[in-house]
């Protein structure tokens, strides 16, 4: 009997958790960190549905923190078996959960010295001696190689050009007489992107779990570099800061090129062009070592052409000093959709300045900053203090690194209809919509799980 459950992403974006229990042995694909509103926050803190312990093997789709930001908390709470991912993902999700647990740490030092927690003392989720335990367990994999986990089981890894390491994972589990094939999506990635390959088609299989973060939207039409010319000229052109929150890993990278690349072409001013991330620098010496799974070769990742604009901040006395800092100028810091990181001291300093523009260029979960300025907000609470955005907020959303529902049922368009497919990774809304497309235009049977639902497959 082959059992599937969804423990994580199930009709929401973030905490992308699933489990295969294969004739008494569990299997989990992902161990996300729920993120965004205070209710899902909160489903970090409560015991998973099974013990940890009990888990027999895990593999990981990619490094980002809601598909892998759980894991030394699960350590903590006694899993020891190995964790499969291909070796940039172990790689980035290094730093990545350092850097998770460094903000934690910060978070909880900083409630209790305020007082301003209900609990006694505030704690963090997990340390940074949590994080190397959980990395020891990890065994690196390569792209399109089978191997066998079980008894009866074994996974390959492709690559759907999300991330840098990111993957489809295909299991083939014999049950009893019969072979079964599951298809995880993992986050799947876009056409013709920087940086990134175009994901691989995805292999038949019998039973699909897709993401669906844009399942209801397009990105049509888009072009980022005239888009990117416009917004960044603006702001530039009247002495103002464009103040760029961005994904340390991924992201970060491609807007450094994209804006260096518009410099090169004379369609930017030379300006300072800051990058304000530990964990961005680190990436970028990953992306390099693995420059064969990328588009770029390894100097114009750095400079996009534009030698001379980037400016690396390392120590936090020199991010401090862009706080005093006039434009024009760019500032790129994580987090991503400012839930925590150096960006926020940015904005705390620069969002009253209207000649300044702060540019999304990312997905903004629901219960963050950043979501809160996509939808109009003109103040923000940061370090508990309400901070009035007087800058201008725009969205890019072109730079996504995730297929919208025309670039979904594209990577489907050889795939033929599986007995069921399962679609996660995306808030209500999103995932009831590409189920409903799935079945519609592509004839799949199709769902949209909820959270704990389990499936006998």
């Amino acid at each position: 009997m082959i059992l599937l459950s969804f423990h994580g992403a199930a009709r929401t974006v973030t905490g992308s958790r699933y489990l295969l229990e294969v004739n008494g042995r569990r299997l989990m694909i992902d161990c996300g960190m729920f993120q965004g509103l205070k209710a899902l926050r909160e489903q970090n803190w409560k015991p998973t549905a099974f013990e940890p312990r009990s888990v027999d093997r895990m593999l990981l789709t990619h490094a980002h923190i809601d598909h892998s930001g759980y894991l030394p908390r699960f350590v903590r709470e006694g899993y020891r078996s190995a964790v499969h991912a291909t070796s940039p993902t172990a790689e980035l999700a290094r730093f990545m959960l350092l850097d998770s647990a460094h903000l934690q740490m910060e978070d909880a030092e900083f409630l209790n010295r305020k007082r301003k927690t209900k609990h006694s003392p505030a704690l963090p989720l997990y340390v940074a001696d949590d994080v190397e335990a959980a990395m020891k367990l990890f065994r690196p994999e390569e792209y399109d190689s089978w191997k066998q986990l079980d008894s009866g089981v074994s996974f390959r890894m492709l690559n759907v050009g999300h991330l840098l390491g990111s993957a489809m994972i295909q299991l083939r589990i014999q049950d009893g007489g019969r072979s079964v094939t599951v298809l995880f999506s993992g986050d799947v990635g876009r056409y013709g992107m920087p940086i990134n390959p175009d994901p691989v088609p995805p292999p038949e299989s019998d039973y699909l779990v897709l993401e669906s973060t844009y399942g209801d939207r397009c990105h049509c039409n888009e072009d980022v570099n005239s888009q990117l010319e416009i917004l960044a000229g603006e702001v530039l052109s009247r002495g103002g800061i464009l103040l760029v929150p961005a994904f340390a890993v991924g992201r970060a990278q491609q807007i450094i090129y994209l804006l260096q690349l518009l410099v090169a072409r004379g369609k930017l001013p030379r300006v300072p062009i800051h990058l304000d991330s530990p964990m961005a620098l680190e990436a970028t010496k990953v992306y390099e070592k693995y420059r064969g799974q990328n588009r770029l070769p390894e100097e114009e990742l750095r400079s996009g052409g534009a030698e001379g604009t980037l400016h690396l901040v390392h120590t936090q006395q020199e991010s401090m000093a862009l706080n005093g800092m006039s434009g024009p100028a760019v500032i790129i810091s994580s987090s991503g959709m400012m839930t925590g990181g150096r960006i926020l001291h940015h904005i705390k300093h620069h969002a009253s300045d209207p000649r300044n523009l702060i540019l999304l260029i990312g997905y903004q979960a629901e219960g963050t900053r950043g979501r809160a300025l996509q939808e109009g907000a003109r103040a923000i609470r940061i370090h508990h203090e309400e901070i009035e955005v007087a800058a201008a907020v725009a969205v890019l959303h072109g730079l996504s690194g995730h297929a919208d529902h025309h670039e979904l049922l594209k990577w489907l368009s050889g795939f033929p209809p599986p007995k069921s497919s399962f679609v996660t990774h995306g808030e209500e809304a999103q995932a009831l919509a590409l189920a409903g497309r799935l079945q519609a235009e592509r004839g799949f049977s199709a769902q949209a799980p909820e959270m704990g639902q389990q499936f006998t497959l």
